[in-house]
């Protein structure tokens, strides 16, 4: 499929093609983010796709604003089938996916984040790479571009090219893939596409932690795995629900990043500011024994919570620190970001010393 340009934009509507990618998107009180975003899905050639927008806003949905419309007017202009949808009350971001898979039909499902603009081409990339590859998912991890000029090579050390077929894999906190996670901070992954001498059209699939924010399932896997349905295992205020599912997916049918990866994150706060409650602890029992939950025991603010953050929650208040850094500049840092008092009791228990990058942070406060 080739979208419809300007010339066709008043012509009658072609016939309706069958749809190869749905592209979900669940927002809240972000309509500016999702004008953003909706503008990069317009630049796509294909596949042929269609866009689902669930929106969870306190208030009016995001389409009434004019920007959100135009664009969505522009899409449909071009041929793209747009579904606009009311989700209430609110459940939750793994009911909400689940929600919205539930609404897909297509042989891949692209779960794209409101605050993520897709370069020309990307699309179409992902869903070679998902035809070819043959595994679970594939996914391009957003960059903020803010860190174009923030080299971190102690982040990018992990990094390995996936050589042939990509195999499935078990993914958790005590497991070495696990150490993976840091590759998609900052702006790690642009360096990376030029430090491998990537072409204009070449691209190549490496080995993931997990990928948030751009995501694209063999929708087949993804329902085979559940989905999101451990949503009836959490509270409502969670984060890390993404991190489930493609775990469960990979250990079953592998999953892969794609370099390069032509997302951009638009570094708007985070609407998800409640991150006590890290989804795979909870429905996958990690961190503790493998396949032994925890229980279902919610911390509410205010109650004790036993054990150490795990690394993704303290790294999630880090971002953009200049390294190195000293204790009180990261706790100065954390505390800015409006961290929680565990991640700030945690980092304020690290030792007086000089911080190389955000590994030696983790092993010191899990040293702690």
């Amino acid at each position: 499929m080739s979208r419809d340009t300007s010339v066709r934009w008043a012509a009658d509507p072609r016939p309706l093609e069958d749809v190869e990618v749905d592209v979900l998107i669940p927002t809240r009180n972000r309509a500016a983010e999702l004008a953003v975003t909706l503008a990069g899905l317009a630049a796509q050639d294909g596949p042929v796709f269609r866009t689902v927008v669930s929106d969870q806003s306190d208030g009016a949905p995001a389409w009434v604003q004019a920007p959100v419309a135009a664009v969505l007017r522009v899409l449909e202009a071009q041929g793209t089938r747009v579904e606009l949808l009311r989700h209430l009350p609110r459940r939750g971001l793994a009911e909400h996916r689940q929600f919205l898979l539930e609404q897909a039909s297509g042989e891949k499902t692209l779960f794209l984040d409101d605050d993520v603009w897709l370069e020309p081409g990307a699309l179409g990339r992902m869903a070679h790479a998902l035809d070819e590859l043959r595994c679970g998912f594939v996914g391009m991890a957003p960059q903020g571009f803010s860190y174009l000029k923030d080299r971190r090579p102690e982040q990018t050390r992990s990094f390995a090219a996936w050589d042939g077929t990509v195999a499935p894999e078990r993914v958790r906190p005590a497991e070495p893939a696990f150490e993976r996670w840091p590759l998609h901070s900052a702006a790690n992954l642009s360096h990376l596409s030029v430090d491998l001498g990537l072409e204009p059209g070449q691209w190549l699939a490496y080995k993931v932690a997990w990928l948030g924010g751009c995501t694209m399932f063999r929708r087949a896997a993804l329902e085979d795995v559940g989905g999101f349905r451990f949503w009836t295992e959490l509270p409502p205020e969670h984060c890390g629900e993404d991190v489930v599912a493609q775990w469960n997916v990979m250990e079953k049918y592998g999953g892969a990043g794609i370099l390069p990866t032509g997302a951009v994150h638009l570094e708007s706060p985070t609407t998800v500011t409640d991150r006590r409650i890290e989804a795979f602890n909870v429905v996958l029992g990690a961190p503790g024994e493998p396949g032994e939950k925890e229980s279902n025991n919610h911390q509410t603010k205010g109650t004790d919570m036993d054990n150490t953050p795990d690394p993704i929650r303290i790294q999630t208040f880090l971002g953009g620190v200049d390294y190195p850094a000293t204790k009180d500049s990261l706790l100065a840092h954390a505390k800015k970001a409006g961290a929680d008092s565990d991640v700030l009791n945690a980092l304020n228990h690290i030792p007086e010393t000089e911080y190389d990058g955000p590994t030696s942070v983790s092993s010191a406060v899990s040293d702690g």
